[in-house]
């Protein structure tokens, strides 16, 4: 039996509203959708619902645009089977507004009926007698209504199923039709915005309790002296500069780590099942901010790269992962993940591992000390690199992981061997 032609009308979504604005259609014209799909999403002063079809068909008509303030018992759309024609009687031209009748307050626990006239003029219902007639498959066209001027009433319609029609009439006044979705604007401190979680911080989102619910994960700090690479850096910068490369500290942090994994293989390993992974090679996961959140390209086997061709590349990748322009493939096969929040402020953190990953390594900002040197008995200032090393207590223990730390550090300290 095909869609009969349905008058999907602005609900009073529970809150007494008498009008809400279209925020947005979830169909167009000419769409198939089933009973319950949701279709038009609408804003009150209160809330933020989701509307469902009451039926399965065909979205013959929408009268509204997005943008537009809708009184509640307006059309909103005509829904009906695909190709029908939509007949004068229910063209947007010939739809008259609809006049409310104040609510009475002898029963505020029972839902009070608004008077609707019908577009042909000769059926006059409310939309809670439409909405059982509906249901029960009565066509109001045939019922001769016993209210005034000829108004169809609950006790007009079939009798079999009046202790059904009762349980309608005796909803609460503020209870909202079945189906709908509606998010309120407001918690009872005051008013508040809610923001989806989509797109690329979905993911984020996703990977991040996918990480944490996979591994047992541990935060180790350190403090590094880079003042040596520091000076490295200065002097290098300009030769590099020539070659249209702008040197960071990201690219010696990038060799030293390397040196550092070859050393303490767990960190550059992965669970699978009841095994250990030892990975040979070392791709290296860079954290880019974007516009969308945190993309992760990728610099695949960073051991055979030099610190230029380290620099070039970092560089490229994070112009495209800011641009959204970058490959799919970069975004994959990291073995190990550094994220420099200190580029933005801060000192330490406690990074998440990235899934399928033993550990991940944040570089805080680079500040100065005031320190006492051993061996001169001297005050000198140097510059600290604070770190942060989240590490698989799975795979390794702290001691490993400590060992790691120093070993990192020994090779920053000591910058030379990085540029060969």
């Amino acid at each position: 039996m095909g869609c009969k032609l349905i008058e999907f009308k602005l609900p009073d979504i529970g809150e007494g509203i008498a009008e809400a604005e279209i925020v947005e259609w979830l169909v167009k014209e000419g769409d198939a959708v089933k009973s319950d799909q949701m279709i038009v999403k609408v804003e009150t002063d209160k809330a933020v619902a989701d509307l469902p079809s009451p039926v399965s068909g065909t979205i013959l008509k929408i009268n509204f645009s997005k943008g537009d303030t809708v009184n509640v018992g307006a059309v909103l759309c005509v829904i009906g089977e695909s190709g029908e024609k939509i007949k004068s009687s229910l063209k947007t031209d010939k739809i008259e507004k609809v006049e409310s009748v104040k609510r009475e307050t002898t029963d505020s626990k029972r839902v009070v009926e608004k008077k609707e006239v019908k577009i042909d003029g000769k059926v006059l219902a409310s939309p809670a007698v439409r909405a059982v007639a509906l249901k029960k498959g009565i066509d109001l066209k045939n019922i001769a209504g016993s209210g005034p001027d000829g108004q169809i009433l609950m006790s007009d319609l079939d009798k079999n199923s009046f202790s059904e029609v009762t349980k309608i009439v005796e909803a609460p006044v503020n209870a909202r039709p079945a189906g709908i979705v509606a998010q309120k604007k407001y918690d009872q401190y005051g008013y508040v915005e809610r923001i989806p979680i989509k797109g690329v911080r979905k993911v984020i989102a996703q990977n991040m309790i996918k990480s944490l619910r996979e591994s047992a994960q541990v935060t180790a700090m350190e403090d590094i002296d880079v003042s040596k690479l520091w000076d490295v850096r200065l002097r290098e910068k300009e030769h590099f500069s020539i070659e249209g490369i702008k040197l960071t500290f990201m690219p010696f942090v990038i060799k030293a780590l390397i040196k550092a994994l070859q050393k303490h293989h767990l960190l550059n390993s992965s669970i699978e099942g009841d095994n250990i992974v030892l990975k040979k090679y070392y791709n290296i996961g860079i954290a880019v901010q974007t516009d969308a959140g945190l993309l992760v390209p990728v610099l695949k086997i960073a051991e055979r790269k030099s610190v230029s061709e380290i620099a070039k590349e970092i560089v490229e990748l994070a112009e495209k992962a800011r641009n959204r322009t970058i490959d799919s493939m970069d975004l994959k096969g990291s073995t190990f993940t550094i994220t420099n929040y200190g580029s933005v402020g801060g000192n330490y953190a406690t990074p998440i591992i990235n899934p399928g990953e033993a550990a991940i390594l944040g570089l805080g900002r680079i500040f100065n000390r005031v320190m006492l040197d051993e061996k001169t008995g001297k005050v000198k200032n140097v510059k600290i690199l604070p770190i942060s090393l989240t590490f698989d207590h799975q795979i390794l223990d702290g001691a490993y992981a400590n060992e790691f730390i120093e070993t990192l550090k020994s090779y920053l300290e000591e910058p030379d061997e990085l540029l060969k």
